[in-house]
């Protein structure tokens, strides 16, 4: 005798039957761990029931809208509010600067009329001559009457008259015109 098992064919049909069973179930196997697929159903939906789908998400589509317009203008207001506190810094920083800067033209200027007051008449005369007009008849005008007579007296006429104008539609309340 042999040591090999005794077949039957019982065992035969079901050795046939059992390697194509296990086939299938290892090929089906991941398809079941695969990851499920939306079964899309297409129908032939009527307009009654588009124009219903339609109007049941108009609200939350008007609502998402809404939603985001508002988050975007919350963005944008914070973006103003930014600009804005950068221009009111900055618009502190020059209010600053000019106040220093009119106290600064404030001490020159009564500088500047001190040093004409203790001039010689045609020294300040032939200076007052060289700078700007509107600049001369400020310091004529802030010293006083007879200073500012005599300084003029040694003066060109022409430029004494320039700022004899000056001086006269400065104090004319009605004009506002250019003197030259």
């Amino acid at each position: 005798m042999t040591d090999r098992p005794h077949h039957t064919p019982l065992l035969g049909s079901l050795r046939g039957l059992l390697l194509p069973a296990l086939g299938a179930l290892m090929l089906a196997v991941p398809g079941a761990l695969a990851e499920e697929r939306p079964v899309i159903v297409t129908s032939k939906a009527t307009a009654d029931e588009i124009r219903e789908f339609c109007t049941n998400i108009a609200d939350k589509a008007r609502d998402q809208r809404y939603l985001l317009q508002k988050q975007e203008l919350e963005a944008l207001q914070k973006d103003v509010d930014s600009r804005i506190a950068t221009l009111e810094a900055r618009r502190a920083e020059y209010e600053d600067w000019l106040t220093r800067r009119n106290e600064f033209l404030k001490v020159a200027e009564a500088g500047l009329i001190e040093i004409y007051k203790k001039m010689k008449p045609d020294a300040a005369a032939a200076q007052l001559q060289e700078i700007d007009p509107e600049i001369a008849s400020a310091i004529v005008m802030k010293l006083n009457p007879r200073m500012s007579s005599l300084i003029m007296s040694e003066m060109e006429a022409g430029k004494a008259a320039v700022l004899a104008r000056i001086i006269a539609s400065a104090s004319d309340p009605n004009t506002s015109k250019d003197p030259s």
